[in-house]
């Protein structure tokens, strides 16, 4: 029998209603983790996270998730991150200030620009559907392996987005007033979206059962 089994890490900064019920949705056996125990016993491990990268790390520290998460990545067994928790796998963000991150993916989180490539000024934060492009990579064998000839669109929220170091961990990106803004990572094991797919209707359910299977 396929092992469905799925944890999503609870450090207080998460819309983690929406989450636990998207991977219930699909046929997923979850449960939350409350301590760092909890999250390094996973056969599948979700970080979601919503608000500010510094609070975010803070928590995350705090409640003893940091070196977690670290060592389960290790493991080789699947880790997914969504918004925040995928912006919290890199190195550094530079919102409100210098601030480190679990460092398991090299780069930074920065500023979306607030002003197109053609110098009109944008909204920011980045809100709403927008197109994924594979930017070249193959989508076959990743975590948007169910979207592969398509040109789907998810729901976005967020000010901030990772500038991945290595280009061959960049998945995905959308468009935004011209810029390319990553909208998701996999290196091996370790995937993470910039959308949310637990509010991306049925192509972010697709993706959300996919890592079930993953």
């Amino acid at each position: 029998m396929l092992n469905r089994k799925v944890t999503v890490v609870d450090y207080g900064m998460c819309n983690l209603f929406n989450v636990v019920r998207a991977f219930e949705h699909v046929g997923a056996e979850v449960s939350v983790a409350t301590t760092a125990e909890a999250a390094q016993d996973a056969d599948r491990l979700v970080v979601p996270g919503v608000g500010a990268f510094r609070d975010s790390m803070k928590e995350v520290q705090s409640r003893g998730f940091a070196d977690a998460i670290r060592r389960f990545a290790e493991t080789g067994r699947p880790l997914f991150g969504i918004c925040v928790g995928m912006q919290i796998l890199f190195d550094a963000s530079e919102e409100f200030g210098e601030h480190a991150g679990l460092g398991i993916l090299p780069g930074r989180v920065r500023a979306i620009p607030g002003a197109s490539t053609t110098g009109q000024s944008q909204r920011v934060p980045h809100i709403g559907w927008n197109h994924l492009h594979s930017g070249g990579r193959d989508w076959s064998n990743t975590l948007l392996a169910p979207l592969v000839g398509t040109s789907p669109a998810l729901y976005f929220v967020h000010s901030f987005a990772a500038t991945p170091a290595r280009d061959e961990d960049k998945l995905a990106h959308c468009i935004y007033g011209g810029h390319q803004v990553c909208a998701a990572v996999q290196r091996m094991n370790v995937m993470a979206t910039q959308f949310h797919p637990e509010r991306s209707g049925l192509v972010g359910l697709r993706v959300v059962e996919h890592f079930t299977r993953s």
